[in-house]
């Protein structure tokens, strides 16, 4: 795929190395210089109809099993089709794209879908001693992938949400999920993580979710660098597949270095997780938020759904003598949780940090049960 206009010398480059390695292409042209788009006085829209039809004729030909892999060759703007284009092929299907974009473009596709990017560093402008190495490895490697869908006889798979200072509840869950002969992905609560698995959610890729760390509500609400947007906590409800959510690590918020803390957060409480990660704690007009937020969302999940309230705190730098010790302010969350969320919703207040084995064990057992009703619901089908 790629903007044949200004593209055409690196597509025929490259299709003569797929041909060469036995392969068939397709190719999808992006391109916006014709007649009827020079008569465009909205390049925007311009593009987002191209991007609609070829996301349609790419959709086509996977769901028809005509092509295995698709690769871009894109500068900006087709870079950033690209990434609308792809939306809709599943986890694992080979999208490579070889793009002079800039570096925070290429970051924003990266968080968005499984991407294998190849930048080029210097400017797409025909295939010369730098750019013809980049196109042929980026060939190379399309031609030799396959895209394997999902076998429908498989082991349950389980979501979990973690960060450093929510690991040893991870870790715990894990290991039991296990034991149980359930499989677990984790993702980092970072905000790339939780976007993708929000995505895969969506997808159908899981039978439940341990959304044991949802931090990522907390810097979409104060400003941090970890917010996964506003559709984070949404996508298992919609799904109807059980979730237990907790609030791991509601007392932070994410910056980068020192210095990249917003002077009007000055007054506010530190801690250098590491050199280029400044944590700031949450105020408990914050985290009421967070929990009130959090309520509405999970008030309108079709499938079912357990609250965990951890009443020793909610990472690990949040317990009795720690820096981000502050019981008022985590209660705060709870009871902005209350105030939205449905009675019919079940909410437990844990007397445990949520690094504690108790707390994963009760996340755990409850998810099980739920996976094993439905299995027996199944079975009985």
């Amino acid at each position: 795929m790629a903007t044949l206009d200004t593209k055409l010398a690196e597509v025929s480059f490259v299709a003569a190395i797929l041909k060469s390695r036995g392969r068939d292409v397709e190719v999808i042209d992006v391109g916006t210089s014709s007649v009827q788009a020079e008569r465009s006085s909205d390049p925007a829209s311009l593009l987002a109809a191209i991007g609609q039809r070829a996301r349609a004729t790419l959709n086509e030909l996977h769901e028809t099993g005509r092509v295995t892999s698709v690769l871009g060759i894109a500068g900006g703007k087709g870079s950033g089709v690209f990434g609308d284009v792809i939306a809709d092929l599943p986890y694992g299907f080979p999208k490579l794209l070889v793009s002079s974009a800039r570096p925070a473009l290429l970051a924003e596709l990266a968080g968005r879908a499984d991407v294998m990017l190849y930048p080029t560093i210097v400017d797409l402008f025909g295939v010369n001693g730098f750019t013809e190495r980049v196109l042929t490895n980026a060939a190379n490697a399309a031609a030799a992938m396959e895209f394997s869908p999902r076998r429908q006889a498989r082991r349950k798979i389980v979501a979990i949400t973690a960060f450093g200072v929510t690991t040893p509840a991870v870790t715990r869950c894990t290991e039991l999920l296990a034991a149980a002969d359930i499989e677990t992905i984790v993702f980092p609560a970072n905000g790339a993580g939780g976007r993708k698995m929000e995505a895969l959610i969506e997808a159908g890729e899981f039978d439940g979710v341990l959304d044991l760390t949802t931090t990522e509500l907390a810097d979409e609400l104060v400003g941090g660098t970890a917010s996964a947007g506003p559709e984070r906590l949404t996508a298992a409800g919609r799904r109807g597949i059980p979730q237990v959510v907790a609030p791991g690590a509601v007392d932070m918020v994410n910056f980068g270095i020192p210095s990249s803390v917003p002077g009007h957060f000055a007054e506010r409480k530190f801690y250098s997780h590491t050199p280029y990660t400044t944590l700031m704690r949450t105020t408990a007009k914050e985290t009421r938020e967070i929990g009130r937020r959090t309520g509405v969302k999970l008030g309108s999940a079709r499938g079912p759904v357990l609250v965990l309230w951890p009443a020793a705190g909610v990472s690990d730098y949040d317990r009795e003598g720690g820096v981000f010790s502050d019981p008022a302010a985590n209660r705060a969350w709870l009871d902005g949780l209350k105030a939205e969320l449905p009675e019919s919703v079940d909410c437990r207040e844990m007397p445990f940090h949520i690094n504690d084995p108790q707390f994963a064990e009760a996340a755990f057992t409850w998810l099980l049960r739920q996976i094993e009703t439905e299995v027996s619901k199944n079975e009985d089908v």
